[in-house]
């Protein structure tokens, strides 16, 4: 059978949920080891991470975001790689991370060999940056979603680092069509070496399987498109399409239930280089009618196509595991001209936005101001955004027109300039770990940069965006002058890309000869440096005559399977308790006597949404969408809130139940 596939856009035929089919597991003296962990942040009034619009607060759950954590190790060394369902992983978050590690495994997993990165989902919570251009919209730095940030990827590595045992990786790959589209065709067009993508998009599918003995265990997906297929208007905390390719491969095929323990397959999937990619096909936003199906027509899509690479994956991962980190100013690179469009020597600049980045993506859904007349405290805590702009700095970024010259900004800049640089090996596969968004043809020179270094084929290199830190776009300097929204925030000028080629081709030398690299400078550490806005619980309180766990609204006796359940409850803030690793509520069955626990938050066929009614008072609505198999029998469903005393304090958590009721075939 061949390793190479393409999926026209069509959902394939459903894959058998059997974990033990595939290519007898080799003997390459690997141990790997998977593990999940939830780092759902606040359920409500929390400002959402990536369309930048301090309106969209979070409200209720769709889906729990979770990091998937896997690790490696070939004897002599090993890597611990995090994909987290998070619009980006910030540097506060990167150094966070190591600390805690740090504390609990000494000098066994440190910046050199751990890979943290996000899927980009614009439908998580946001507010856990150090650096206030990522804040602006969130009205400053919000503790508790950094705390179930860290908390949740370490949780996640913990799991993976208990879970070690020996096993073995195959690498697949196919491509995939129909599930991204260039948003920015007019920049790409620019490119004279666009024809290696004459669709405009990457189609292409890298799978990694992991194995113990005869038993998968695992599986890392990488496919460029972007995790917008939720809206800006969208206010339920969602993983977005990658979110649910992950659901269904480990929930719906694997029997994965994420509250009982120890799963059985962790699947990730990853981002590569998809800073030009939507998922929008007709480029533009999803509407609250489409937006849902729309993920999951995407999340199945991506899902199709990993499950077909790993059956086909019958390469086997050997050669061991290497990395390479360093950290370098990218705001002051001096680039050769050999990696410059004219050959000449050029610099890289002071971090600025263009005017066209104000405006958002509007393909995936433009970012808004605060409503007409109304300001935002944090930017004037800040000072506000207008500081003046040297002219040598606007000649430095032309043709862009600086709109906030980020990089000089007081007391110390809004984004982070001395950045993570890291390429890591697993066996034959190496990826290279920008911490930004690439664009396709970006990360083609990028990883013909790479491979010519080390002297590898062009598709042994992977690019592994949004990691370790966020520091916007990459674009060629030919896009970078048409001055779409990605060039437009390309922080450091138009030679941005050219320095990363610069940099990584340094680090991939150093890995073939088995040098060596200096650190590099070290970036700042900014705790305690930002404020919140962001109004916190003051105290909760029923309506008049009601209790906290009154039910509200009750479902009907009876439904069908492919109706819809509903049930409100008198609740809390759900700020009082996120209940990580846990959940809002339960759907229950009537089994021999007694409930157990049947769906939950962090299932795609229910849906949790928060409401303030008046001053301090709240309701909870649970909504369960019935699946088609659904078995027959007696239901109910458990909430599970806290509520907060204003003289106190004290948060009492509670649990309330609703009225039985059948769900008939």
């Amino acid at each position: 059978m061949s390793r190479r596939h393409v999926l026209a856009g069509a959902v394939a035929a459903p894959f058998a949920a059997g974990l033990t089919a595939g290519p007898a597991a080799a003997a390459s003296g690997l141990r790997v080891g998977v593990g999940l962990g939830d780092v759902t942040g606040p359920a409500a009034e929390n400002g959402m991470m990536g369309y930048s619009m301090p309106q969209q607060q979070t409200a209720g759950i769709h889906l729990r975001t979770r990091a998937r954590a896997y690790v490696v190790d070939d004897g002599t060394r090993r890597i611990a790689f995090v994909t987290a369902e998070l619009g980006a992983i910030f540097q506060s978050v990167h150094q966070g991370v190591l600390r805690e590690l740090a504390r609990k495994y000494g000098g066994l997993y440190t910046e050199q060999n751990v890979l943290l990165n996000a899927t980009h989902t614009h439908a998580a919570c946001g507010g856990d940056s150090h650096y206030a251009a990522y804040d602006l919209a969130i009205l400053g730095f919000q503790q508790q979603v950094y705390d179930a940030v860290v908390s949740g990827i370490v949780d996640a590595i913990d799991r993976a680092h208990a879970n070690l045992a020996p096993g073995s990786i195959t690498l697949g790959r196919t491509e995939l069509t129909g599930a991204s589209v260039n948003r920015s065709r007019v920049a790409f067009d620019r490119n004279p070496d666009k024809a290696h993508f004459p669709a405009a998009i990457d189609p292409a599918v890298t799978v990694l399987r992991f194995r113990q003995g005869a038993r998968d265990v695992g599986a890392i997906t990488w496919f460029a498109t972007h995790a917008t297929s939720m809206s800006n208007g969208n206010r339920l905390i969602s993983s977005d399409n990658k979110g649910y390719a992950a659901y269904a491969w480990e929930h719906d095929h694997a029997g994965v239930r994420y509250l009982d323990g120890a799963p059985g397959f962790v699947a990730a999937f990853a981002q590569t280089n998809s800073g030009d990619m939507s998922p929008n096909l007709n480029l533009q936003p999803g509407t609250p009618e489409t937006e849902v199906e729309n993920t999951r027509t995407i999340g199945d899509l991506q899902f199709q196509a990993g499950r077909q690479a790993f059956a086909a994956a019958d390469e086997v991962v050997a050669g061991g595991i290497d990395y390479r980190m360093c950290y370098v100013n990218l705001a002051d690179v001096a680039v050769d001209g050999r990696y410059t469009p004219s050959g000449r020597p050029q610099r890289t600049c002071t971090a600025a936005i263009g005017v066209s980045m104000l405006a958002g993506s509007t393909e995936d859904g433009p970012g808004l101001p605060l409503p007409e007349g109304v300001k935002n405290p944090f930017i004037e805590w800040l000072g506000g955004a207008d500081a003046p702009i040297p002219q040598a700095l606007a000649d430095a970024h032309a043709p862009k027109v600086i709109a906030v010259p980020f990089g000089a900004m007081k007391p110390y800049p809004w984004v982070p300039e001395v950045l993570p640089l890291q390429l890591v090996r697993i066996g034959q596969l190496y990826l290279v770990a920008v911490p930004a968004e690439v664009t396709i043809v970006a990360g083609l020179r990028l990883r013909r940069t790479v491979a010519a270094e080390l002297g590898v084929p062009v598709d042994q290199v992977l690019i592994q965006g949004y990691a370790n830190a966020y520091s916007q776009y990459v674009t060629t300097p030919e896009e970078y002058d048409s001055q779409q929204y990605e060039g437009a925030s390309t922080l450091f000028g138009r030679y941005t890309l050219p320095a990363y080629q610069q940099e990584f081709a340094k680090l991939a030398a150093a890995m073939k000869s088995g040098a060596g690299v200096p650190h590099g400078p070290t970036p700042r550490d900014l705790r305690g440096k930002l404020v919140n806005f962001q109004p916190g619980v003051v105290a909760d309180g029923p309506p008049l005559l009601k209790k906290f766990g009154d039910v509200l609204t009750a479902p009907k006796p009876a439904y069908q399977r492919g109706q819809q359940v509903t049930a409100g409850f008198v609740t809390g803030h759900p700020k009082n308790d996120l209940r990580r690793d846990g959940t809002f509520f339960e759907i229950q069955r009537a089994v021999d006597g007694g409930w157990v626990r049947y769906a939950d938050d962090g299932d795609w066929a229910t849906k949790f949404h928060w409401t303030r009614t008046f001053g301090a008072e709240s309701r909870a609505d649970i909504v369960w969408d019935v699946p088609a198999d659904t078995p027959p029998g007696k239901y109910r469903i458990v909430h599970h809130g806290a509520w907060k005393q204003l003289l106190t304090g004290k948060i009492t958590g509670f649990t309330c139940v609703s009225s039985p009721f059948l769900i008939t075939a």
